[in-house]
């Protein structure tokens, strides 16, 4: 048993997972269950349907076609398809397009990469999104595993940022650095990486503002921070994390078009899929940007925000009811 099986409980963990993925799996499992009934075999009929349910669980377009084509070519090897046999097959396709979207083995548990101190992960996302909150959430879950912790609140321009994040600071018991409303962000930043080295944080996370209009000045923005932070810390930041809203279906998929243009973001975190049944939008990141999902959302609970598993999660995703 691992230190997050400790701390939150795997079977707990799971749970709220399948809990927080009902909605997408109900609506999911319900166009399926109407595209078989009565059908012995899987035909074009089927798979229409099963194309249909895809793109209404926000899968994306073009990760539906590349599920259906794979189906498509399975039906024909197989020459027969029962249609018992489909919703083992598409969970397996599924699985293969996440096949490279999972943290590695050593960010399981709220662990940390070996090799470097401190760990420090640049927050980047759109306002609204849970971005502020995540970092929140990530900061409780970290102390709680036993890390040592410290907040930046370089996201000075949006206004309650500074004292949305102060108040996690004081909920959680970590420690913040923080300036007046309308300073200047990178040097917010540097104070927070000079903090975390003379205290010996083990993890430094930095929220950054939320803007997306203008993508020349945010990809400056998130320059001048790196480059401020390096001067401490050459190699980092070591993390970007960019935090999207799942409920936010496509639009999701939009805004991880523009960030991933105006900076190199190296992690995913997807909030609030436990009030959709736009859960399949994760499917459709992971397959289209190859960026690792390392945290979802799936309630308002600071240990709601769960480390992706690929398996846990398609497993939640085909969980029935009667099981």
């Amino acid at each position: 048993m691992g230190l997050f099986d400790k701390l939150f409980g795997k079977k707990e963990q799971k749970e709220t997972l399948d809990q927080g993925l009902q909605k997408t799996r109900e609506g999911f499992f319900g166009k399926i269950a109407k595209a078989i009934v009565g059908k012995s075999t899987v035909d074009t009929e089927v798979l229409d349907e099963v194309e249909n349910a895809l793109v209404s669980a926000d899968v994306g377009i073009a990760t539906t076609i590349k599920i259906i084509e794979q189906l498509e070519a399975r039906i024909a090897t197989d020459k027969y398809m029962n249609t018992s046999e489909l919703n083992r097959i598409i969970k397996e396709e599924i699985q293969k397009l996440l096949v490279n979207a999972s943290v590695d083995e050593s960010y399981q548990n709220y662990a940390l990469p070996a090799g470097h101190k401190p760990h420090v992960i640049l927050v980047v996302g759109v306002n609204g999104v849970g971005k502020t909150t995540t970092i929140g959430k990530l900061a409780h879950n970290f102390s709680k595993a036993g890390k040592q912790v410290l907040l930046g609140a370089a996201d000075t321009f949006r206004a309650g940022a500074v004292d949305q994040l102060t108040i996690w600071s004081e909920r959680t018991n970590v420690p913040i650095v923080k300036k007046e409303m309308g300073s200047d962000p990178a040097s917010v930043a540097y104070d927070t990486i000079i903090s975390g080295v003379a205290r010996n944080s083990d993890v430094i996370i930095i929220d950054t503002a939320g803007r997306l209009h203008n993508k020349i000045h945010l990809m400056d923005e998130l320059t001048k921070i790196k480059r401020v932070i390096q001067k401490v810390i050459p190699e980092a930041p070591h993390e970007v994390m960019l935090v999207l809203d799942g409920s936010t279906g496509q639009n999701a998929l939009e805004q991880a078009k523009h960030f991933t243009a105006a900076t190199e973001v190296t992690a995913l975190t997807i909030t609030k899929l436990d009030g959709t049944a736009k859960g399949g939008v994760v499917l459709a990141i992971a397959d289209q940007f190859k960026i690792p999902v390392k945290f979802i959302g799936v309630g308002e609970q600071a240990t709601d925000l769960l480390v992706f598993d690929k398996q846990d999660f398609v497993e939640g995703l085909f969980k029935l009811d009667t099981e």
